[in-house]
């Protein structure tokens, strides 16, 4: 892996950031402003820069895309109203898709006049997403869908949505599912925003009864959804990692100066030296994160696409940044819970929407409430660590001491004793 940028790409990072500082939007509190922004970052050669030509794209490599995305969070911009579309719809279309599809779809996800939602957990599917009960059946030239999902993201101001659905309800359940598009304005459609702890509808139930979808809207062959699912949530674990590392080490930023502020003892709380070694650590934590996104970034450079390594990422990044939240919340002390009037040196600075369309909070407070999700979406951390146990390191299914090698069987049980564990 070459952890280098040609003369090219640094010019145009210059290039990206010179622009961004010229183009500053208005605050962008809106659905319709955030959709207005990513067409004029379309417009200006920024979104879906790796994607082909002969769908919008412009056939860039992976990595000035990765350059942009950067550029925005350092600029504290969002991306545009597209994010699903643009991270995880448009590239399972493009690896998976009919060329009618891709026609279709993949234009007006780069403009946001079309924008896109995941319909994968149900009320009773969630890590174990393979046993959901969302039936799609076929009638003729077209599919039948009953059932609900739960947890979409952003879902209530979506027009299309990637659906997983059970088409053969005999079959091993894994084999019984099937992936396609759903027009989220069809009749029987009903989105349901949830109000979270943090006083936000980010998230939406809903409900089908007898939606009727056209068989040209599914993707790949009948029964084999659950490997398209899979291609997706590959670029979603994997797909943000680098610009995700420059929003941490931004807030990391904030933090230090959040603790050189005196206290009201005249104090600053960045001179303690157990501080100095927490705030070390976060940023240690950030650069790892980094080269995990440098990693996806250069399989994506040589064509291929993120396999079960990105859970890796996934994982470090969600446990992290509960981690990162709480060691906030330790240094900021009172101030860390406060949702309005916080000092000059204490404030944050939120710029845009959330995923519902409502303005952002600006306070410490809803960025720790919003983080005890980050350990559940895209695939849980237990899930996460099952998929790098079995895909990367080749443990058994069965957790058994006797279905592990002896060299591995003695490092677990040297570890147990190092805890006072004896059994």
């Amino acid at each position: 892996m070459d952890l280098t940028y040609t003369a090219e790409d640094l010019a145009f990072r210059q290039h990206v950031r010179e622009w961004l500082a010229g183009h500053r939007p208005p605050r962008l509190d809106t659905v319709d402003a955030r959709k207005a922004w990513q067409r004029t970052l379309y417009e200006a050669g920024f979104v879906g820069m790796g994607w082909p030509k002969e769908y919008g794209g412009r056939g860039e490599r992976p990595i000035r895309q990765a350059i942009v995305g950067d550029e925005l969070v350092r600029a504290g911009l969002p991306g545009g109203a597209g994010g699903a579309g643009i991270g995880l719809v448009g590239p399972t279309l493009i690896a998976l898709g009919t060329d009618a599809q891709k026609k279709r779809y993949l234009p007006k996800i780069l403009t946001a006049e079309e924008l896109w939602c995941e319909l994968y957990s149900e009320p009773n599917a969630g890590s174990d997403l393979a046993s959901l009960r969302t039936s799609a059946i076929r009638q003729g030239d077209e599919y039948v869908v009953n059932g609900g999902k739960i947890w979409s993201s952003g879902a209530l101001n979506t027009d299309f949505g990637i659906l997983l659905a059970r088409t053969n309800p005999d079959a091993p359940k894994h084999a019984g599912i099937s992936y396609f598009i759903i027009d989220m304005h069809t009749p029987g459609v009903e989105v349901r925003p949830l109000r979270q702890i943090t006083g936000q509808a980010e998230f939406c139930q809903e409900f089908f009864s007898d939606v009727r979808i056209p068989a040209e809207n599914l993707i790949g062959p009948e029964g084999k959804g659950w490997g398209g699912a899979q291609t997706t949530l590959g670029f979603e674990r994997g797909g943000n990692t680098l610009a995700g590392a420059t929003g941490r080490r931004d807030a990391w930023q904030r933090l230090v100066k959040a603790c050189q502020t005196p206290g009201s003892d005249g104090q600053a709380r960045v001179d303690e030296p157990l501080v100095r070694q927490k705030l070390a650590h976060m940023l240690v934590d950030v650069e790892v994160m980094r080269a995990g996104g440098l990693r996806v970034l250069s399989k994506l450079e040589k064509g291929q696409r993120p396999g079960a390594e990105s859970s890796i990422d996934k994982l470090f990044s969600s446990e992290t940044a509960k981690v990162h939240q709480e060691l906030q919340q330790e240094l900021l002390g009172p101030f860390g819970q406060l949702e309005a009037d916080l000092p000059d040196g204490v404030a944050v600075q939120h710029h845009g929407s959330t995923m519902s369309g409502e303005p952002a909070p600006n306070n410490w407070a809803y960025s720790y409430l919003w983080s005890r999700c980050l350990t559940i979406l895209a695939g849980s951390s237990e899930i996460q660590r099952g998929i790098i146990g079995e895909r990367l390191l080749g443990l058994p299914r069965d957790l058994r001491m006797d279905r592990f090698p002896e060299p591995v069987r003695e490092a677990i049980v040297a570890q147990e004793r190092s805890r006072g564990r004896r059994d």
